[in-house]
């Protein structure tokens, strides 16, 4: 089980804003298309950092409102630790909880790809871990 299968399942679509938007321009896409964090990228698409609503809540808690104005640069997370899409779940799963962060964007070949959540990753093993009880089941009423 490896994030390619993720991926394969969920879309392969990122979200993402360039280093200039101001976080109450991150903040609407946000609230608008339900996610948790966007992809920094600059002009020709090159991963520069992630915005999550974490960082969001950190920027307001140390400046205040006015952080809003702020350039995303300013708050983003601009060492992004990744993944790839041979990288096994619970490796994912792993560089999540180390780093505590949520959200992982995903390459190959050094360019975007996609992106996986804890929630992605979850719902992905416990779909797995169904199946093979569902199979265990079966193998078990067969003998």
């Amino acid at each position: 089980m490896t994030v390619a299968r993720i991926l394969a399942k969920k879309g392969r679509d990122v979200t993402m804003t360039q280093p200039h938007r101001t976080l109450q321009e991150v903040a609407h896409v946000l609230a608008m298309r339900n996610i948790g964090a966007v992809v920094v990228a600059d002009a020709q698409g090159r991963l520069l950092g992630i915005i999550s609503e974490r960082d969001i809540v950190r920027a307001i808690g140390t400046r205040g409102v006015a952080a809003f104005d702020d350039p995303v640069s300013m708050h983003m997370t601009s060492r992004v630790i990744t993944a790839l899409e041979e990288d096994t779940v619970l490796i994912t799963v792993e560089k999540m909880n180390a780093g505590h962060f949520r959200h992982l964007p995903v390459l190959k070949n050094d360019k975007l790809v996609g992106i996986v959540s804890i929630g992605d990753a979850v719902k992905f093993r416990l779909e797995e871990m169904e199946h093979e009880q569902s199979a265990m089941r079966e193998y078990i009423a067969s003998v």
